[in-house]
């Protein structure tokens, strides 16, 4: 945290227009709520003059080695937290990866903070704290007035300064500020976030993404079945390591993934998780 420190004081030194102020924040999540253990990954909070936008760190880290190295890979993120605003804004847009497809829809999220007198010390900053339910869930978030960008990991957004830890109260999703720098310039996230390594978001409503999700869960492996139906079940198929040789062992295989997707049914927003019927 000390680093952190040192580097948000360079950080408020100046801040114009070709400028991207990024916090780094690591995520500890449970992708099934009943598990012990968690699941941990880096995500980036980008801010300029303009907009703010949140994202996997994978996702920046794809595309920086296909820049560099004339690679062509791709980076799927499956956190449901790509989004981006325009600054001090609580309309966001959401970018998401369903089966092969890459969507974009719009949501306004207003969040509501209660702010307590409690505060506590990390180095020479002093954090307080602020309680919000947001998504279905209670959220506990611990700022730094001294830093003024009234931002924070995902939506969480709206506070007298930036957020350096955030936890809903089951401690689901937990949030700490690891690392920030300042890059000298607007840093693009065009082939990334806007679009998905070539394949650019097209834009949907909330209606229509709760109907490709329901549509992907009944039939996982459409493509693969239309290609046993062509080849009159005369086709060898690998799914995750398996070969798959006829229709019957890809049903088996159906059921397989539909029991996952049931499983890690645990986003970040809760009150809108999908409700999976089982066959």
């Amino acid at each position: 945290m000390k680093n952190i420190l040192t580097i948000v004081v360079i950080l408020l030194t100046g801040f114009t227009q070709a400028q991207t102020h990024r916090f780094i924040y690591e995520l500890q999540y449970k992708m099934d709520s009943t598990e012990i253990g968690y699941e941990k990954l880096n995500m980036i909070l980008d801010i300029t003059p303009k907009e703010v936008k949140f994202y996997g760190k994978g996702l920046a880290t794809t595309d920086s080695l296909n820049k560099k190295f004339g690679m062509n890979s791709s980076y799927t993120d499956m956190t449901g937290q790509v989004v981006k605003r325009k600054i001090n804004s609580f309309d966001n847009e959401n970018y998401i990866n369903i089966k092969n497809g890459y969507y974009s829809f719009k949501t306004t999220d207003k969040i509501n903070w209660l702010i307590a007198d409690e505060t506590k010390k990390i180095e020479n900053y002093t954090l307080q704290k602020a309680t919000t339910k947001f998504g279905g869930r209670n959220w506990t978030a611990w700022f730094c007035k001294e830093i003024p960008f009234n931002e924070g990991p995902f939506k969480l957004r709206g506070l007298p300064g930036l957020i350096f830890e955030l936890s809903d109260a089951k401690k689901n999703f937990i949030y700490t500020l690891v690392k920030s720098k300042k890059l000298t310039e607007n840093y693009s996230t065009a082939d990334f976030l806007e679009s998905n390594f070539g394949n650019k978001a097209i834009p949907i409503n909330e209606k229509q993404k709760y109907k490709l999700i329901m549509e992907f869960y009944n039939d996982p492996f459409a493509f693969e079945r239309n290609n046993f139906s062509k080849s009159n079940n005369d086709l060898k198929i690998n799914i995750n390591g398996k070969e798959i040789h006829n229709v019957d062992e890809l049903n088996t295989q159906t059921k397989s993934m539909q029991e996952v997707i049931r499983k890690y049914n645990n986003p970040i927003e809760i009150d809108k998780a999908m409700h999976y019927p089982i066959y």
